[in-house]
C-alpha cells in the first residue's frame, strides 16, 4: 500500500504533465540509468527543450 508520502509524489508529477510542465526528476533518473555516459542537461536547458519540442520553436508559424 502507497504510504500518503508515495501518493503525493504521484498525483503531484501527474497533475504537472496534465498541464504540460516537464518531469524533470524523471528525465534526470531516465537520463542517469539509461544514457549514463550522455550529460545530463540542466533545468532551463530541460525546459527549454521540451517547450521547443512542443510548440516548435525556432520559428514563427502565425497566419497573419
Amino acid at each position: 500500500m502507497l504510504d500518503l508520502k508515495a501518493a503525493y509524489r504521484i498525483l503531484s508529477q501527474a497533475s504537472r504533465l496534465m498541464v504540460g510542465v516537464p518531469d524533470y526528476d524523471g528525465y534526470v533518473i531516465h537520463q542517469m540509468t539509461r544514457h549514463p555516459d550522455d550529460p545530463v542537461m540542466s533545468y532551463e536547458e530541460f525546459f527549454r527543450n521540451r517547450q521547443d519540442a512542443r510548440y516548435g520553436g525556432g520559428g514563427a508559424t502565425r497566419c497573419c
